[in-house]
């Protein structure tokens, strides 16, 4: 009567995404600790290229694909699960890779010290 929900699918778009946001980590980590050692050598907004936009889109996608997965569980078409998790994915990836942005910016200011929350 009603289609199996894609459980599959949904542990195959989590698992990319975890793998995806691993390079992304170990990326990042490298790009700032190279900064770091030669702040001179540019921008540390700068670094957000092609080495941090693969892995970042990886992330983008294996969600995109858990997500349609979760809707289509709740009886919507692949079609339409898709659709729907496209936008919420483009729009949450917009502002996270936005404010990844901010917060290098704020880093390349103040130093670590801009970052410490703990101290207000």
């Amino acid at each position: 009567m009603y289609p199996d929900p894609p459980y599959v699918l949904m542990i195959a778009g989590f698992l990319s995404a975890i793998a995806a946001g691993s390079a992304f980590n170990t990326s990042l980590q490298q790009a700032t600790q190279t900064w770091a050692k030669n702040p001179q050598a540019g921008s540390l907004e700068d670094i957000r290229g092609l080495s941090l936009q693969l892995p970042y889109v990886g992330i983008c996608l294996g969600v995109w694909v858990t997500l349609a997965a979760g809707i289509q569980i709740f009886g919507f078409s692949a079609t339409a699960a898709f659709a729907i998790s496209a936008v919420l994915t483009a729009l949450i990836a917009w502002l996270v890779w936005r404010q990844l942005g901010v917060i290098l910016g704020q880093l390349q200011r103040g130093g670590s010290k801009a970052l410490d929350l703990d101290g207000l």
